[in-house]
């Protein structure tokens, strides 16, 4: 009978600090491994789903600058507040990312993030958690600001006006962002012409605020859905669409958004 060699793990380097977040916030972004290669593209060039299970998904990821892929699997059962993330083949296979979260405020968890890896030489330890430190920096920073993006687009919003008068057209301030009725928009000039399309991307509720790019198509940053400014349509046969955006006139050479 062979017997495999299970290496044994060393701790390389541990990343704590309070995200301004609440812990349901944390554990849905955690389950969603579709951000990944979107929000943190500078990180990562590629994910992939494998599968899930009840601890949580399997993906195939590539990191920027790599060809390699590896495989994560997460473990993050429904009853717990912790989880794991192990490296089971690719580059760092065998390593584990262990992760403690503790509520502190409705909006603020502590975390605890260390990163194990078959590695028992002290000066590679240090020379790794460096690495592992500064990249979870960055992972978290972008994480807090979506998981906080996302809080407050889900938080209730008073209605406003179902008319919006932007004034004379030759004084527009393009892009311009108003509230109309129950919703968010942005006017731009597209192909000569005046359009306004939602600004929340109807998946997630990300921010469509970016560049519209010569199809015509705005992409969120968070999951890299791409909708069409002027039909709302979804660019990437996803069945979503955006909300419907206002009528734009112009009345004596006035802009007027209307729902």
């Amino acid at each position: 009978m062979i017997v495999k060699r299970v290496a044994m793990l060393h701790l390389a380097g541990t990343y704590r600090r309070c995200v301004g977040a609440s812990l349901a916030r944390i554990r849905e972004n955690v389950l969603d491994w579709e951000h990944l290669p979107a929000l943190h593209g500078s990180s990562f060039a590629a994910c992939d789903l494998i599968d899930c299970d009840a601890d949580g998904w399997r993906v195939r990821i590539v990191n920027r600058g790599s060809e390699r892929p590896q495989i994560l699997k997460l473990f993050m059962a429904a009853d717990t507040r912790d989880y794991r993330v192990l490296t089971e083949t690719g580059p760092g296979a065998g390593s584990e990312i262990r992760v403690a979260l503790t509520p502190l405020a409705p909006h603020a968890t502590d975390i605890i993030v260390e990163y194990h890896v078959p590695e028992a030489d002290p000066a590679r330890l240090a020379v790794i958690g460096r690495g592992f430190v500064a990249i979870y920096e960055q992972l978290w920073d972008e994480d807090e600001a979506m998981m906080q993006a996302r809080e407050a687009a889900l938080a209730p919003r008073a209605r406003a006006p179902m008319l919006v008068d932007f004034g004379p057209e030759a004084a527009l301030q393009l892009p311009l962002v108003f509230d109309l009725g129950g919703g968010r928009f942005r006017l731009i000039r597209h192909h000569g012409g005046l359009v306004a399309h939602s600004l929340a991307c109807p998946h997630w509720l990300g921010p469509l605020d970016g560049l519209v790019d010569a199809a015509g198509c705005v992409t969120c940053p968070w999951h890299g859905y791409r909708f069409d400014v002027v039909t709302g349509r979804s660019a990437d046969g996803r069945a979503l669409r955006l909300a419907p955006a206002p009528t734009i006139r112009c009345e004596a050479g006035r802009v007027i958004a209307c729902a």
